[in-house]
């Protein structure tokens, strides 16, 4: 999976969670969570939905590392490339 696909995955799953997100908008280097005002609970459901959509397991303490579209792009490739967690993905 090349990092276009992860982040549009990744958007995909904002857009789950904030539907009136614009991606135009999305500036990859700023945090998201500011750019489209998610409290923390949809932030965990969007975590818990690129754990579902990537079958990347993402403990809670990488989360402070998944501040911006950018990082979670790179995380998110890193983990996918090293085959992390990927045998816990289920089949949704």
């Amino acid at each position: 999976m090349n990092e276009h696909q992860i982040r549009a995955g990744v958007i995909a799953e904002v857009k789950a969670i904030a539907p009136e997100v614009e991606e135009a908008e999305l500036a990859g280097g700023r945090p998201l969570r500011e750019q489209v005002d998610l409290d923390s609970m949809d932030w965990l459901n969007v975590i818990v939905g690129l754990h579902q959509r990537f079958g990347v397991d993402i403990p809670e303490s990488d989360y402070a590392r998944l501040a911006t579209l950018d990082a979670i792009v790179v995380y998110l490739a890193a983990r996918l490339a090293a085959g992390a967690g990927t045998s816990t993905a289920s089949a949704g």
